[in-house]
């Protein structure tokens, strides 16, 4: 919104002191007036739709007092609470996806601070500390809290498909859901292979507004994360060493390393270089028997090794040094009987 000044023209040419006196005593009343003109559109301009927040970047402090939402109700009979204009553009996304027989709907998207912590809390209650931090956003730094970041589900053949295991099984429906997002100001928020940068998981319903339509487009061209295209981070591409392994396939590592991967985007001004798997003789029953004395609450049964190359910056990062390539830096997790990979060990052992 554009902020008027409230100022006013002051005739010149007056000399004598005591109409000096009043015009200065008028400036001032103006003063005041006008000051507080513009702290009043102030608090009404709009917000930033290319804010970041993640586990870096908390929510600004004036975001919940000047976003403005609406509220849907899905099609299982969620309450669903947007942010007027991502709700506007989704429902002309939702619109055209229709017109190629793609159907969604909106699964969530705003999440209040105070019902992140509430989360949290019943997470950290019913799963502990460790699984609440791997899958839970701190509260205050999850992206939920703009309204600009929405999850979608699938209808399919008139049914819902909110299960994430199983939305995950129609990679052609979220292609095509893909391919139309920029045209509304969408960006799909996070990429396969960039969790070292946006901290989290690849997720296909994941969708996040930034208004711009030609920004969008920009962004999705590119195959930019919002981190890297504000210039929070610099983009890397890690190689990765998969090796060979008679324990693990190839999926089955690749869920440890985005772990480390995820973890990793915590670590502010760190590029991650390499990630290797160390090798199969490291799940022995000592090593499970170590991971298991270290975690809090879980009980593991596959041990692994995974070694990482980071480069720290300038500044530092923690007790690291500075400027300064670390090689072969140590991670090491615990699979437990669900199969989910938790990071309980790392460093230089």
């Amino acid at each position: 919104m554009t902020v008027f000044s409230g100022g006013k023209n002051m005739k010149k040419g007056l000399s004598a002191l005591l109409a000096l006196v009043m015009i200065m005593g008028l400036l001032a009343g103006c003063g005041s007036k006008e000051e507080e003109t513009i702290k009043k559109e102030e608090s009404k301009e709009g917000i930033d739709y290319m804010v970041l927040v993640n586990k870096l970047n908390p929510l600004p402090d004036d975001w919940e007092d000047k976003v403005e939402t609406v509220h849907m109700t899905n099609t299982v009979g969620d309450d669903v609470e947007v942010e007027k204009k991502a709700y506007d553009a989704y429902l002309k996304l939702k619109e055209d996806l229709e017109k190629e027989d793609v159907h969604v709907d909106l699964d969530s998207a705003r999440r209040t601070v105070e019902a992140q912590q509430e989360i949290w809390d019943d997470f950290t209650e019913q799963y502990g500390e460790a699984y609440t931090k791997k899958t839970v956003a701190q509260p205050g730094y999850s992206e939920h809290h703009t309204g600009l970041a929405l999850d979608l589900y699938l209808i399919i053949d008139g049914k819902d498909v909110v299960e994430n295991e199983d939305m995950i099984q129609y990679p052609e429906i979220w292609e095509k859901i893909h391919a139309k997002l920029a045209d509304y100001g969408f960006i799909l928020r996070y990429l396969k292979g960039k969790e070292h940068i946006t901290g989290y998981g690849y997720e296909p319903w994941h969708i996040r507004y930034v208004d711009d339509p030609a920004v969008a487009k920009e962004i999705t061209d590119k195959g930019d994360t919002l981190e890297v295209y504000l210039g929070a981070v610099k983009d890397t591409d890690p190689e990765i060493d998969y090796g060979k392994s008679e324990l693990y396939t190839e999926e089955e590592l690749d869920e440890a390393m985005v772990q480390v991967k995820c973890q990793f985007a915590s670590w502010e001004g760190c590029e991650l270089e390499a990630l290797r798997y160390a090798g199969d003789e490291f799940n022995t029953e000592e090593n499970i028997k170590w991971l298991n004395e270290s975690a809090e609450d879980k009980t593991y049964s596959k041990a692994i090794k995974i070694t990482s190359d980071f480069h720290t910056p300038k500044s530092g990062y923690g007790s690291f040094e500075k400027d300064y390539d670390y090689l072969d830096y140590e991670w090491w997790l615990g699979c437990d009987e669900e199969g989910s990979w938790d990071i309980v060990q790392m460093g230089y052992n």
